[in-house]
């Protein structure tokens, strides 16, 4: 996962974990965080294992205290800061992605895309929104970025999604759009 200048915290979950935490823009050592031993609280362990875990979303490390030689288990996971969306009333809710693959199954219906295709269409958007140096977004700028997305995936779908997205009043609304799409088409076809 590329993100651009943006500093991620670990969450380290489970037990504890010492290391060293560098700032992300410029490299200089921020400080040094230890994690005591479940057991008898020594400040030092050791890597005995390590390997990714929820498909490469967290690392799962077996470790081994230097103390008294138990082992125990760290997770560590990117934690992804929370997206506040502006309503179009301006009242602001918690960016849900769910509501989006809601919105694209309606759009999408009995249409040849796969579940599959449209999580990643849904991940890809929140990808977007995580490297965005903005922690508020209007629900129009989603609603953009779901367009752009799903015109790639299938027009059809698009439409759909544009016609309750876009709140066309009347048949002439609606034409525009398809005239605009069908000059699209038109342009990258030649």
């Amino acid at each position: 996962m590329h993100l651009e200048n943006k500093k991620l915290q670990l969450i380290i979950v489970y037990s504890h974990y010492h290391f060293h935490c560098n700032d992300s823009l410029n490299g200089e050592r921020i400080g040094l965080f230890t994690m005591k031993c479940p057991y008898c609280e020594y400040l030092d362990s050791k890597v005995v294992d390590s390997r990714p875990t929820d498909e490469g979303e967290s690392i799962r490390r077996r470790r081994e205290c230097l103390s008294c030689q138990r082992r125990f288990t760290t997770y560590e996971q990117i934690e992804m800061l929370p997206i506040v969306v502006i309503k179009k009333d301006g009242s602001r809710q918690a960016f849900d992605k769910q509501k989006i693959l809601n919105g694209l199954l309606r759009a999408s219906e009995k249409r040849p895309i796969s579940l599959s295709d449209l999580t990643n269409v849904v991940n890809s958007i929140e990808l977007k929104l995580q490297n965005e140096l903005h922690r508020e977004i209007k629900s129009t700028e989603i609603g953009e970025l779901v367009m752009d997305e799903l015109k790639r995936l299938d027009e059809v779908a698009y439409v759909r999604f544009a016609s309750v997205y876009r709140e066309f009043k009347d048949v002439n609304s609606f034409m525009a759009e398809l005239t605009s799409l069908l000059g699209e088409n038109v342009t990258e076809d030649s």
